[in-house]
C-alpha cells in the first residue's frame, strides 16, 4: 500500500460532467486541492468526436418547462436542475472563456470555430489554470465512507486516497459491476439498456441507396405507440438519422427486451402531407391530366432521384410507364412504399464513442440540486452514471454540464 493521499475533492472520471464539475469546484474554492481520476489515458474522449468532431455543446432550447420533455429518463430529475443552471448559463460559461456558440436550423449548438478541440481546449485551459490534479490509467476499486464524512478511495495501483467529498462521473453504466461499490451503502441501480443507436436491416434491397437523406420521414415501430418524424438517412447496414436515433431512445427499453427484433413504418412523403387517400387520388388525377407523361422523369415529391428509381421499381413499374398505362396493383404498391414502407429490423449499430446507455443510478436517491447522494452525505454524481438521458441534439452534454456544475456549487459549499 502507497501512503495516504489527501484531497478535499475526488471526481472519479474525465469526461465532460467530471472535468466541468473539478474546473468548477477549483474555481470556485481556489485553495482547495482537486483531483480527477480517469481510467483510460484519454480525457474528454465524447467531446472529442461527438457532433462528428464539432462536439454539439448544448440545444438552443430556452423554455426552462419545454427542456425536459427531450429526456425519455430522468426527466422530473431535469425539471428541477433547470432552474439552477440553464442552455444560457452554458452558453454564457463558454462565451466568458471566448468560445462563441452558434445554432443550427435543427436547434443544436456548436463551437463557431466547428471543432470540438475549441471546447477541449478550454476546458483543460481551465483545469490548468485552476490547478486542478490528473491521475490517468487509473481504476477505482473501492471508495470506503468513514464515519467522520471522509472518504477513502483505492485505485488499481494500490494507492490510498482520502477525500472530504468525492463526486462520481464514471458515464454511461454499461454493467452493474461498475458500480456494485454502491450497493451497501443502500443506492439502487437501474439496470443498462443502450440508448441512441441505429436501426440493422440486413439483405434488405434498400441498403444500396447507402448515403441518400430524407428530411421528414415519419418512422413507426409496429406494435407500439413509438413513432418520430425527422431526417432519416439510409447506411449501407439499415437506417440512421435523427429520427432514428430519437425513436431509439425512447424505446430503449422495448426494443432491449424484444432484442431489437421489429417491423418499422415509413412514410417518406410526411413532411409534404402524403398519406395512401390523397396520393391515391393525385395518381388518378395525374392519369387525366399528365396521362403521358413518365412517372420517371423528375421533381415528383422532391424524393432524391435514386430513391424515387428505387420505389418505381420495386413497384414493378418500368421507367418508360406513364400515368396512362399506371395499372391498380402497381400505383397501390407505389402508395404503400412511398407512405407505409415496411422494413424488418434485425440487431443495431452503436458507436462506440457516441454510445449513451438509459440506467445507472436511482433520480429518486439523488438531490436534484445539490447532486448529493440522499443517503451517503459528501457523495455526489455528475453526468450519465445517473439515470438519465436525452434524444440526440445536445441534451446529453447539456444534462453533463448541469449536473457537473451543480454537484460542484454544492461541494465548494
Amino acid at each position: 500500500m502507497g501512503d495516504l493521499q489527501q484531497y478535499h475533492v475526488v471526481v472519479i472520471g474525465g469526461g465532460a460532467a467530471g472535468i466541468f464539475s473539478a474546473i468548477n469546484v477549483a474555481r470556485l474554492r481556489p485553495n482547495w486541492k482537486v483531483l480527477v481520476i480517469e481510467k483510460t489515458g484519454k480525457l474528454l474522449s465524447k467531446v472529442k468526436v461527438s457532433g462528428g468532431g464539432r462536439c454539439n455543446v448544448t440545444h438552443a432550447c430556452f423554455d426552462k418547462k419545454q427542456l425536459s420533455s427531450y429526456y425519455p429518463r430522468g426527466a422530473s430529475l431535469v425539471k428541477k436542475m433547470v432552474h439552477h443552471f440553464f442552455t444560457t448559463d452554458t452558453i454564457q460559461w463558454f462565451k466568458e472563456r471566448g468560445v462563441e456558440l452558434k445554432i443550427e436550423e435543427d436547434g443544436r449548438m456548436f463551437p463557431v470555430s466547428n471543432s470540438s478541440q475549441s471546447i477541449i481546449d478550454v476546458l483543460l485551459g481551465e483545469a490548468s489554470r485552476n490547478q486542478v490534479n490528473f491521475k490517468l490509467y487509473t481504476a477505482v476499486s473501492t471508495i470506503e465512507s468513514t464515519n467522520n464524512n471522509f472518504f477513502t478511495i483505492h485505485t488499481n495501483k494500490g494507492e490510498l486516497i482520502q477525500a472530504n467529498h468525492c463526486c462520481v462521473a464514471i458515464g454511461g453504466m454499461l454493467n452493474e459491476k461498475t458500480l456494485a461499490w454502491l450497493k451497501p451503502y443502500g443506492h439502487t441501480l437501474i439496470s443498462p439498456a443502450p440508448s441512441l443507436f441505429t436501426f440493422n436491416a440486413p439483405g434488405h434491397s434498400i441498403v444500396k441507396l447507402m448515403g441518400i437523406s430524407v428530411p421528414g420521414v415519419r418512422v413507426r415501430i409496429q406494435g407500439t405507440k413509438l413513432e418520430e418524424t425527422g431526417p432519416v438517412l439510409i447506411t449501407h447496414w439499415g437506417l440512421s438519422g435523427p429520427a432514428i436515433l430519437r425513436l431509439s431512445a425512447w424505446g430503449a427499453r422495448w426494443l432491449q427486451e424484444n432484442k431489437y427484433q421489429f417491423t418499422l413504418h415509413l412514410n417518406w412523403l410526411e413532411d409534404q402531407g402524403w398519406n395512401s387517400t390523397n396520393l391515391a387520388a393525385f395518381f388518378d388525377t395525374q392519369r387525366d391530366l399528365q396521362p403521358t407523361k413518365q412517372l420517371s422523369t423528375g421533381g415528383l415529391f422532391q424524393l432524391p432521384k435514386r430513391l424515387w428509381a428505387y420505389f418505381l421499381s420495386e413497384a414493378d413499374i418500368h421507367e418508360t410507364c406513364r400515368f396512362a398505362n399506371l395499372t391498380a396493383k402497381q400505383k397501390n404498391k407505389l402508395i404503400k412504399l412511398l407512405t407505409d414502407q415496411e422494413i424488418v429490423v434485425s440487431g443495431k449499430t452503436t458507436f462506440k464513442e457516441e454510445f449513451v446507455t438509459a440506467g445507472g443510478l436511482d433520480c429518486n436517491q439523488i438531490d436534484p440540486v445539490r447532486m448529493e447522494s440522499k443517503l451517503v452525505p459528501g457523495l455526489f454524481f455528475a453526468g450519465e452514471v445517473m439515470d438519465v438521458d436525452g434524444v440526440t441534439g445536445g441534451f446529453n452534454f447539456q444534462h453533463a454540464w448541469c449536473s457537473g456544475y451543480l454537484a460542484a456549487k454544492a461541494m465548494a459549499g
